[in-house]
């Protein structure tokens, strides 16, 4: 895992090229501090910087940026091939003797270039990976991201120099830079809590999308001109080909071979030249993955856990009976409040653009547990969008059901008797529920499912379910929603199944929008590699291949994952609700971090700054503070990017 950034400045105007890309480098030292690397074309204005933490081939074999053995390609990757010596055993048998350096992935991708090209070398690429490559003889430079979008790649021109690296902080430290706050953008970071690719928060400067190439072709195409990023893989074709072909085997060979490809996946994702451990929660995706690195490993793997003092946000308990039964080497820590709240001023430089899931906090904290004892961990993301997880899986389905068939005009009058009583009214009259079925903030929920039920399509109810803020555009000003992979209308595969098409959309943005950039930025910040085996391409593909009814039976989702697990761990070590992980923000709001927020909330200040409408976010704030309602994910989204906001001002202050 490293960090990548670079240029091409066509009119040749910067002065010191070798001092700008250092100061592009020099920026996001976090994730590579063992060593740099710069390499410059000056007749063609393109520079490539990389910062490299060291993982396989500790050598100066692996020093990058690298250059094939023909001097054609010259190459900055941040991330992981984990199937390198399988390629690099095919170019063995195409070219026979190939002059071999050292034994890093790096230098395999290279000679894949050489012997196949781009696109048909880049395909046969399992892993985790963002990639400049720049062809000396076509006078090109590529950009890819891998297949569902573990490496960020940021990009586009900012004046007359395109800039390219692995965060934004890196294209703002490059001299050229100048970029306004998009705020169609922002609009879509108030829904999401996160900012969808291919927008970034700045206008003009995109992410690339995952599973694709960008060309940027130095001698023809002319300054300013961004060219449309080409799909080498899309996870559309992968889902519409498994709907196409679905696994014809039994329920007992279906969970077979997803044993076998989660091993052959971890297996892969084992192979290190240094310490490498795993997140282990307790639940089921996690325990998954260090039951199956516990099943090839000849000693104890090395496993990590944050646990909170507060019953409801705790999993520590879970997690060392896991550990316990499989024989890891476990390590936890119990983080106070006050280890918490330490996190939220380094927020806005960690994650480099506005982002507010809150779980970023605990993430954080057990980032920084593990790599004190490792330098690369697995993780069980992705096991929810894959295998049916998520409550609005079920939650969604089971409404529309019981309330498609009714005419819109019933539905709303539904919604209106819903939101007559007061959340405070309905959490009196949720006392009467016996506790196991009672949610918490039970008013807050009916107020919400008020929503849901007034809308007029299951795509509709979808959207609702996943936004914060429902209409962004009266909150921030002279905003226009941009659209997304979420509209009403936006491609995507055939499918008739509404819980199949809330796990396309999650995989497709809220996956690696936001709990992939969770996790990256949370884990680069203090150095740590981590890898998310569940992302093999062959599990993804895999994975839309099965039925719906060996991922969701019942009110229980992950059914075929689960049946997995319990070849290596006691069911009654795994049946238990699902919890998040998450931390008490909304109690928080009104304690130890009211002066803070209020500082930032003030109506003064919104106004002056004039991106926000102050009026809404003062009322919920009021609501909030009163304990009337629970506003914790909308008044979190306006403070977090009132502290990048902040952090911009004084770093361009500087």
């Amino acid at each position: 895992m490293c960090g990548i950034a670079g240029f091409f400045d066509p009119k040749k105007r910067i002065s010191d090229p070798a001092g700008a890309l250092g100061l592009m480098t020099d920026a996001i030292f976090h994730r590579g501090p063992d060593d740099s690397g710069e390499w410059f074309d000056p007749a063609a204005g393109v520079a490539l910087g990389h910062r490299r933490l060291s993982i396989l081939d500790l050598s100066p074999a692996g020093h990058q940026p690298m250059s094939s053995p023909s001097g054609r390609y010259v190459i900055a990757f941040n991330g992981e091939i984990y199937n390198f010596h399988r390629i690099r055993q095919e170019i063995e048998k195409v070219e026979g003797n190939h002059p071999w350096r050292g034994h890093s992935d790096t230098e395999v991708m290279l000679a894949a270039f050489e012997t196949w090209g781009v696109e048909d070398a880049v395909r046969r690429f399992t892993g985790m990976f963002a990639i400049a490559l720049w062809d000396r003889e076509a006078r090109c430079l590529h950009l890819m991201r891998d297949r569902i979008g573990e490496k960020p790649l940021y990009y586009g021109w900012s004046g007359n120099v395109f800039l390219f690296g692995s965060e934004l902080k890196a294209l703002r430290a490059h001299p050229a830079w100048q970029a306004e706050t998009d705020r169609g953008a922002l609009a879509l970071f108030l829904r999401h809590n996160y900012v969808p690719a291919p927008f970034s928060i700045y206008a003009g400067i995109h992410k690339l999308v995952p599973g694709a190439v960008l060309t940027l072709r130095t001698e023809s195409d002319p300054p300013g001109l961004l060219p449309e990023p080409v799909p080498y893989w899309s996870f559309a074709q992968a889902v519409a080909d498994g709907l196409d072909r679905p696994f014809g085997g039994t329920e007992h060979e279906a969970v077979d071979q997803l044993d076998t490809l989660l091993r052959d996946a971890i297996g892969q994702q084992m192979v290190a030249d240094v310490p490498l451990g795993a997140f282990l929660s307790g639940g089921v995706d996690s325990s998954a993955i260090v039951a199956l690195m516990q099943a090839q490993s000849s000693r104890p793997v090395r496993t990590f856990t944050i646990g909170f003092h507060e019953a409801a946000y705790n999993e520590a308990n879970h997690a060392k009976a896991v550990a316990r039964h499989l024989g890891t080497d476990h390590t936890e820590l119990y983080a106070t409040p006050r280890d918490a709240l330490d996190v939220i001023p380094r927020l806005p430089e960690l994650y480099d653009e506005p982002f507010s899931d809150s779980s970023q906090i605990p993430t954080s904290l057990v980032s920084q547990l593990t790599r004190r004892h490792v330098t690369v961990s697995l993780s069980g993301d992705a096991g929810d969008e894959l295998f049916g997880g998520y409550n609005r899986y079920f939650l969604g389905r089971s409404i529309w059901r019981t309330i498609g068939w009714m005419p819109r005009g019933l539905r709303s009058g539904l919604a209106a008797g819903c939101t007559t009583l007061s959340p405070a009214c309905w959490e009196a009259l949720g006392t009467f529920l016996p506790k196991k079925v009672r949610p918490s903030h039970f008013g807050d929920r009916m107020h919400k499912l008020a929503d849901i039920v007034a809308v007029e399509s299951p795509a509709a109810m979808y959207r609702r379910l996943v936004s914060h803020w429902g209409n962004p555009g009266d909150v921030v000003c002279g905003a226009s929603e941009p659209e997304t992979v979420f509209a009403e209308g936006s491609r995507t595969p055939d499918m008739n199944d509404f819980t199949l098409k809330m796990m396309f959309l999650d995989t497709l943005s809220y996956l690696p929008d936001d709990i992939l950039v969770k996790v990256d930025r949370a884990a680069m910040g203090v150095s740590l590699e981590t890898r998310v085996p569940f992302l093999d391409h062959r599990v993804v593909e895999f994975a839309w291949r099965l039925p719906l009814s060996l991922k969701i039976r019942g009110n229980e989702g992950k059914w075929i994952l689960r049946q997995v697990l319990y070849r290596y761990v006691p069911r009654d070590l795994m049946e238990r609700p699902k919890t998040g992980f998450g931390v008490p923000i909304d109690s928080w709001l009104r304690g130890p971090l009211r002066e803070w927020a209020e500082t930032l909330l003030d109506e003064g200040r919104l106004r002056r700054e004039g991106f926000f409408r102050p009026e809404p976010i003062r009322k919920k704030w009021s609501e909030h503070l009163s304990g009337k309602r629970n506003w914790q994910y909308h008044l979190w989204d306006i403070l977090m990017f009132e502290a990048w906001l902040e952090r911009q001002q004084r770093g361009a202050g500087r």
